[in-house]
């Protein structure tokens, strides 16, 4: 049996159906108020065991004690937590949140066309993790940028060749050797990743504290908490530009200035962590994070 399925059986995946309870079927506004809770029996992610035949991740080794925390306790309803060290910090981790069934889930499955620019090149480059092939840096204002490839974005076909079990070196060659003006590449959005709108309070606060990228505590009751932005969980884009690498006085200037509506986007950090481990050091210096155009 193929690591992957077939292109027509993925906007059906099992992952997808698993997730069919909390998956948002169009981009919600944000939650200003209070919010209703809503009847949950499943947790927040399937096992993260099944990204093995998924999306090719062996996460079989690595830590999970983060994640393990995004599962329902037993008989009570309710999804266990992580406290912070603050009394008014709480991640909003009830199973029941209406914020958190509005959060849009993301495992979407696109082609994109790419042209070669007058030096043959795209702007991509590839990185091989485990049994899979992912986007491991987009350069700013080249052809893959123009398309929306993403840091964390799984390549699942190349010209009509399926890359489950591809090396990073033969990813490579196979880009080198598409034509000038059509590189047909199927494309899965990063892993688990989440998208969340909040709006800012009379202070210009959304509601949560963060380091070097990684969510770390939620504000009780703010726009972050009814919206369902969750602990333990690293942001990858600000109203679509990306922010991955950057410092935290840089991704507060970008918060700063946005406006009073704010769209994140965000990936568990165990899977994060399991990927950037495998990037080439300093990768992310090069990265493209420039405002999108609106």
């Amino acid at each position: 049996m193929s690591l992957y399925p077939s292109l027509e059986d993925l906007k059906v995946s099992k992952v997808i159906q698993a997730q069919s309870t909390i998956v948002a079927n169009e981009a919600l506004p944000a939650i200003e108020g209070e919010t209703t809770d809503v009847e949950s029996t499943s947790g927040l992610y399937p096992d993260l065991q099944e990204l093995g035949d998924y999306m090719g991740l062996d996460l079989k080794s690595e830590k999970l004690e983060n994640m393990s925390s995004l599962v329902p306790v037993s008989g009570s309803g309710q999804v266990a937590s992580n406290q912070s060290a603050f009394n008014n910090m709480v991640a909003p981790v009830t199973g029941n949140s209406l914020g958190l069934h509005r959060a849009e889930i993301k495992a979407g499955v696109r082609e994109v066309i790419l042209c070669k620019d007058q030096a043959g090149k795209v702007g991509l480059r590839l990185r091989a993790i485990d049994k899979g092939i992912f986007v491991q840096l987009v350069q700013a204002n080249s052809p893959s940028s123009l398309v929306g490839l993403r840091f964390g974005d799984q390549i699942l076909q190349l010209n009509g060749g399926t890359c489950a079990g591809w090396s990073t070196d033969k990813a490579h060659k196979a880009l080198k050797q598409a034509p000038q003006d059509k590189i047909s590449i199927v494309v899965r959005d990063r892993p688990f990743q989440r998208t969340i709108t909040m709006h800012k309070d009379s202070s210009g606060h959304i509601g949560f504290i963060y380091k070097r990228g990684k969510i770390t505590s939620i504000v009780k009751d703010s726009s972050a908490a009814r919206n369902g932005l969750l602990t333990d969980h690293n942001i990858c884009e600000i109203n679509g530009q990306n922010i991955i690498g950057l410092k935290d006085t840089q991704i507060a200037d970008i918060l700063a200035t946005s406006g009073t509506t704010v769209t994140v986007t965000i990936m568990p950090s165990a899977i994060y962590d399991h990927m950037v481990k495998r990037m080439s050091s300093g990768i992310v210096s090069l990265m493209d994070h420039s405002t999108p155009e609106v």
